[in-house]
C-alpha cells in the first residue's frame, strides 16, 4: 500500500515531466524549424520534368527535406480551420484605389522623414504587418469590365477611373476627353499635341530609320518612357513591335498610370528618386523623356546616369524639352551644363531638331578609357553589380560594359522577332546552355497551350490584354504567348538569381520585387495572374503570410480576370479554403505531371475572380 507522502511525490512529479516533455517538443520544433529554414538557402535546380541549370538556385521544391516545411504552414493537419475565413470584410469606399506600399497616408501617420526635394515621399515604403488593411478593395460605384483591346488604347469607362480632372488640366494637350459615360484618348501628350503617332514617326525620321519607323527593323525593341503620363506614346509604339515600360510616379497627375493599365498599356509606378529602378542594366534600346519635369543636373548627373545604368550599348535617348532649344538665359544654362554632363558621359548628339534632341550612347568602353584621369562622373567600381536593384541607392558613376559587349561592339541581340526565340549571350551569367533555353521554351509552350484550353470556354480572343507572370524564371512563359492578343510583366524574385535580364534580352518586359510586400500598381489592373512555385519557393522560404500574398493578388486582378496557381498539391488545398471569403471561384483542378515523383509533384488551378460590389458586403471597416 502506498502512503500519502508517497503519492504526493508522484503528484508532484507527473507535472515536471510533462513540462520537461513540452519543453522537449517545443525545442525540437523550433530548431527543427530553424534548420528547414536554413536549408532553403541552399535551392536545388529549376525544374521542369529536367533540369534547368544548377546555377539558378530554384527549385519547385525548395521547402527543405521531404517539405517538412511546407506541411507546417500549408498542410491542414498544422491549421485549425476556424483561422480560415469564411468572409473578409471590405475595405472602406476610400481605399478603392489603395497601393499599400505608395500610400500617402501612411507616410503623413507615420511621420516618414522624408526629402522631397529628392522624390523619397513617391518611392516605395511598405506598412508593417499590424498596419496592412486585410480587406478586400472594393471596386468604385458603377464599376464595369473593362472595354477590351485595341478598342481600349482609345476609351475606358469613366466609372472604372472616376477621375477628370486631367482631362480639364490637360486639355489643351489632348491627353484625355471626356464623352458621355467614357473617357476618350485622341493620342496627344505635353509635347505631341497632334499625336503620338506623328511624333514616333518624326524621331525615327530624325535617325534616319527606313519608312520612318522607328522598330528599325527590329533592331529597336524595348523602350522605356519616363514621365510617362497616360502612356499615349507607349501605347502608339505598340503597332511597331516596340514595347514601351511606361513609367511615372503616384504624384500630383495621379491615376496617370491607372489610365494607362486601364487602357491595355504597359505601365509601372515608379520615380527617379534616390533608389534605382528595378530594371537590370541594358535593359532598353531607347529612353524616352517628353516634358517629364526632371532636373537631369541634380546630383552630379545621377537620374542621368541611371539611365545610362539602364541603355543597351548604342541606346538612344531622346529628350524633348525647352532646354532642348534653349530660348531664354535659364534654358540656356541648362542646356550649356546637360551638353557638357553627357559629353563626359561619353553620349553624343545623334540629331537635332526643333525642341527634341538625341543621344547615342558609345558601342564600346573606349571612349571611357580614353577620358582625362579624375574625369567625373567616375566609372563605377569592379565590385559594384549593375544588376542589383530592389531597394539599391543609386550611384553617380558610369556603368561600363562587360567584356561581352565591349568585344561585340553592341548587345549581341538578334532582331524582332528572332530575338525572343534566340538564345542571349548573356545566358552564360547563369551556365545555361542554348539547348536547355530552347528545352526551356518548348516546356512552356505545352503547358501554356494547356492553360488555354482549360480557358477557351470562359474566354474569348481579347478577354484577357494585361498579364503577369508573378515568378517569371527565363520569360518561357510570356514567350508562348506570342500570338495573343496580351503583354506580360514579368516578375523575377528580389532575392534570387536575376534571370529579368535574360527577359529584357528576349524583347520583353518586366520588374523585380519581394512578393513579402504589395506590387507597384493599381487595384483591379491585371486580367490575368500566373503564379508558379510562388507560394512554395518564395513566401515558405521567406517565412510570409501566404494569406497577404492571397490578398495582394485580389488587389490588382481586374473583377472576372483569372488566376493561374502551378504549385505543390498542398498548396493548392490550402488556397482553395480561402476561396469563398476571397469570392473567387475554381475553374479547373489537375494534376501537372501524372506519375512524377511525389516530392516533385505540381498541381494547377484555375481560378476565376467573380464580379461583386459594395451592397453584397454588410461589414466595413473603420
Amino acid at each position: 500500500m502506498r502512503g500519502r507522502g508517497d503519492g504526493g511525490q508522484k503528484k508532484h512529479l507527473l507535472p515536471l515531466l510533462c513540462i520537461g516533455a513540452l519543453v522537449l517538443v517545443f525545442l525540437f520544433m523550433y530548431y527543427g524549424s530553424f534548420f528547414d529554414s536554413h536549408e532553403l538557402s541552399t535551392n536545388t535546380a529549376l525544374e521542369h520534368g529536367s533540369k534547368l541549370s544548377k546555377s539558378l538556385s530554384w527549385s519547385s521544391d525548395e521547402s527543405g527535406e521531404d517539405g517538412k516545411l511546407e506541411e507546417f504552414i500549408f498542410g491542414q493537419e498544422h491549421r485549425d480551420d476556424n483561422v480560415i475565413p469564411k468572409s473578409y470584410l471590405v475595405c472602406d469606399d476610400r481605399h478603392s484605389e489603395l497601393i499599400p506600399c505608395l500610400d500617402r497616408n501612411l507616410i503623413y501617420q507615420t511621420r516618414l522623414k522624408l526629402d522631397l526635394s529628392l522624390m523619397e515621399h513617391y518611392e516605395r515604403h511598405c506598412p508593417h504587418a499590424d498596419r496592412r488593411y486585410n480587406c478586400l478593395i472594393p471596386p468604385p460605384p458603377g464599376y464595369k469590365v473593362p472595354i477590351k483591346w485595341p478598342k481600349s488604347r482609345d476609351e475606358v469607362w469613366q466609372a472604372n477611373i472616376p477621375h477628370t480632372h486631367l482631362a480639364h488640366e490637360k486639355s489643351d494637350q489632348n491627353w484625355m476627353v471626356v464623352k458621355g459615360d467614357k473617357i476618350v484618348f485622341p493620342g496627344g501628350g505635353t509635347h505631341f499635341h497632334y499625336g503620338a503617332d506623328k511624333y514616333i514617326k518624326s524621331i525615327a525620321n530624325m535617325l534616319n530609320f527606313n519608312n520612318n519607323n522607328l522598330n528599325n527593323e527590329g533592331r529597336l525593341r524595348t523602350v522605356l518612357d519616363v514621365g510617362c503620363g497616360v502612356a499615349s506614346f507607349g501605347g502608339y509604339l505598340l503597332s511597331s513591335d516596340i514595347i514601351a515600360m511606361s513609367l511615372a510616379p503616384n504624384d500630383v497627375h495621379q491615376n496617370q498610370i491607372q489610365f494607362a493599365l486601364e487602357r491595355g498599356i504597359p505601365a509601372y509606378l515608379g520615380v527617379l528618386g534616390t533608389k534605382r529602378l528595378p530594371y537590370p542594366s541594358r535593359s532598353f534600346e531607347l529612353a524616352h523623356c517628353s516634358r517629364c519635369r526632371i532636373d537631369w543636373l541634380q546630383r552630379n548627373g545621377i537620374l542621368l546616369l541611371e539611365l545610362d545604368r539602364l541603355l543597351r550599348p548604342g541606346g538612344y535617348f531622346a529628350y524633348s524639352s525647352p532646354e532642348a532649344y534653349a530660348q531664354d538665359e535659364e534654358d540656356r544654362r541648362i542646356w550649356k551644363e546637360m551638353s557638357a554632363l553627357v559629353e563626359r558621359m561619353c553620349w553624343k548628339i545623334a540629331a537635332k531638331k526643333n525642341q527634341t534632341v538625341i543621344w547615342v550612347k558609345p558601342l564600346t568602353n573606349d571612349c571611357y578609357h580614353n577620358r582625362r584621369p579624375g574625369t567625373k562622373p567616375p566609372l563605377c567600381k569592379t565590385d559594384s553589380d549593375p544588376d542589383s536593384v530592389w531597394g539599391v541607392p543609386m550611384e553617380a558613376c558610369i556603368t561600363p560594359y562587360s567584356d561581352q559587349n565591349h568585344k561585340a561592339k553592341g548587345s549581341g541581340l538578334a532582331p524582332w522577332p528572332a530575338r525572343l526565340t534566340t538564345p542571349p549571350p548573356r545566358l552564360v551569367d547563369f551556365d545555361i546552355s542554348p539547348d536547355v533555353f530552347m528545352k526551356d521554351m518548348e516546356i512552356w509552350q505545352q503547358r501554356v497551350e494547356d492553360y488555354w484550353k482549360l480557358l477557351s470556354p470562359k474566354i474569348r480572343p481579347n478577354t484577357i490584354r494585361n498579364v503577369m507572370d508573378m515568378r517569371a524564371s527565363l520569360g518561357s512563359f510570356a514567350a508562348a504567348l506570342r500570338d495573343k492578343p496580351v503583354w506580360v510583366m514579368n516578375v523575377v524574385p528580389e532575392d534570387g538569381p536575376n534571370t529579368l535580364k535574360i527577359i529584357y534580352d528576349r524583347g520583353l518586359i518586366g520588374s523585380v520585387h519581394d512578393w513579402c510586400e504589395a506590387y507597384s500598381t493599381y487595384p483591379r489592373t491585371y486580367d490575368l495572374l500566373h503564379a508558379w512555385t510562388v507560394f512554395s519557393g518564395i513566401i515558405e522560404r521567406k517565412g510570409c503570410s501566404a494569406e497577404d500574398l492571397l490578398l495582394e493578388m485580389d488587389r490588382i486582378l481586374r473583377p472576372t480576370g483569372f488566376i493561374i496557381v502551378r504549385d505543390k498539391p498542398v498548396v493548392i488545398d490550402f488556397i482553395k479554403k480561402y476561396m469563398p471569403a476571397l469570392h473567387w471561384v475554381s475553374v479547373a483542378v489537375f494534376e501537372a505531371d501524372p506519375g512524377s515523383d511525389p516530392e516533385n509533384s505540381e498541381s494547377v488551378l484555375v481560378i476565376r475572380k467573380q464580379m461583386w460590389n459594395t451592397n453584397d458586403n454588410l461589414k466595413y471597416p473603420a
